[in-house]
């Protein structure tokens, strides 16, 4: 399944270059879930959740309620896990918090069937808090012992996230050897040959730069 993403920060939708600088800015939130009608699921990432530096509530409420979507950013509280899914989000995307005590109380809050865990991983390393922060681990390490708390993984490749220089494939294939679990590869992917050999691993890919700035064609995409 391929799954366009729409990243919110100050209510606009961007697309960031490794999480950090800002490459471009779409065109309204309405617009872009009209753009992307005809595919089976949307992937939004509340940016300014993500970052602590604030939220975008009522627009990813508006997009959650008018079509089917993963939702993510900031969610580090059962609270706000339970808000998600109450505006309408289909699952809920949890990566900090996988790492903390809270994601227990996140995953009783809304049912492991509708959690996804991100596992972002740069330099080796799985990142957090906005990809501002290293862990200890790496993705392959701590996939098994996550398995119980949700019903997916989200594996961003930070390290080629908004640069369209394609993604690493042997990570992928890494991953998908260490869980059963369904996988949505993200990161980098510009080609559709890559997205054709994560399709053949069965694995999901979560797509932003390369069919925000046309690299990849929509119409073609919709045949995947």
């Amino acid at each position: 399944m391929i799954i366009p993403c729409i990243d919110l920060m100050d209510g606009k939708v961007v697309q960031l270059v490794q999480g950090r600088n800002r490459a471009l800015e779409a065109g309204p939130p309405l617009e872009m879930l009209h753009k992307f009608a005809a595919f089976p699921e949307l992937q939004v990432i509340d940016l300014d959740a993500a970052l602590g530096t604030g939220e975008n509530a009522a627009v990813v409420g508006l997009i959650a309620s008018r079509a089917k979507c993963r939702v993510g950013g900031g969610v580090r509280t059962a609270e706000r896990a339970r808000r998600l899914v109450e505006q309408g989000a289909h699952r809920v995307i949890v990566g900090t918090a996988a790492f903390t005590p809270a994601l227990a109380e996140i995953c009783e809050a809304v049912g492991r069937e509708r959690l996804i865990i991100a596992l972002d991983s740069a330099g080796g390393k799985i990142v957090v808090k906005g990809w501002r922060e290293a862990t200890q681990f790496t993705a392959e390490e701590v996939v098994s012992r996550l398995e119980p708390y949700c019903s997916g993984f989200l594996c961003t490749y930070v390290d080629k996230e908004g640069m369209m220089q394609g993604t690493d494939l042997a990570w992928f294939r890494r991953l998908r050897s260490a869980t059963q679990h369904e996988l949505t590869a993200a990161g980098g992917i510009t080609a559709i040959e890559e997205i054709r050999e994560l399709a053949a691993l069965g694995i999901h890919a979560a797509l932003g730069m390369a069919i925000y700035t046309g690299r990849l064609d929509l119409s073609t995409l919709k045949d995947e």
